[in-house]
């Protein structure tokens, strides 16, 4: 992680780590604070009132951000036939099918998006354990188990983000790049948002959204005022 210089540290204006801000000053200082070399990720964190544990707690869902990430994502699919050859012409840079699953199993993944047809889960399936804990794992309801896969590949590489709720009810996602334009975060910020209160699940009681922060790769986290975003 690269170090910022002091002449760096000294123009970045402060952020209260108490104070509240508002989404728009949010990410403003999100933006003056992105001092690297390198054009930083812009990130959101947010604490929910549910317990993951608990299945009808979860939260777990895509959403598409109008100003798309700024990364360029590399999509693996799973497929046989012209649906191969539809992934490919789609932009997908990793395809193919038993093949495939052994370079998952000899540790290369060099991909950040697994899409997959559903004839081909059989193969999936023994990936389980390895595509899991990374969040990789096709599945219906976030149409990465798709007979459509050129429109999933599109999708996955036009600002489609997955999120998903960690321990303690905590979700990460990414929202742009400290480069884009205050609206353009702005932008994504409320889609982000949306989607999130969208999925809210049956079993979550009380105050759904607690806190949200956003940040970029290297500066501080700001913390911003929950009730400007959504209602208690």
């Amino acid at each position: 992680m690269a170090k910022l210089s002091k002449k760096q540290k000294a123009q970045a204006p402060s952020v209260d780590r108490e104070k509240h801000y508002g989404v728009e000053e949010a990410l403003g200082l999100v933006k003056a604070n992105a001092t690297a070399k390198f054009d930083e990720t812009v990130e959101i964190a947010l604490n929910l009132g549910v317990d993951p544990r608990h299945a009808d707690q979860m939260v777990r869902g895509v959403v598409s951000l109008p100003k798309g990430t700024g990364k360029d994502v590399r999509v693996a699919v799973f497929a046989k036939g012209d649906k191969a050859e539809e992934a490919k012409k789609a932009g997908a840079e990793v395809v193919g099918a038993e093949d495939l699953m052994e370079q998952i199993q000899g540790g290369k993944i060099d991909f950040e998006r697994v899409i997959a047809t559903p004839d081909m889960m059989g193969v999936v399936g023994r990936l389980g354990k390895v595509l899991g804990p990374k969040g990789l794992m096709p599945n219906p309801k976030l149409g990465t188990v798709t007979m459509d896969v050129a429109k999933a590949v599109t999708d996955a590489k036009s600002g489609q983000v997955e999120f998903r709720t960690e321990k303690a009810g905590i979700i990460h996602g990414r929202i742009g790049k400290a480069s884009f334009a205050e609206a353009d975060l702005k932008a994504n910020f409320d889609a982000f948002m949306d989607a999130i209160i969208k999925a809210r699940p049956s079993g979550a009681k009380g105050k759904f959204v607690k806190k949200i922060a956003v940040s970029s790769s290297m500066g501080p986290g700001v913390k911003v005022d929950v009730a400007e975003v959504v209602e208690s």
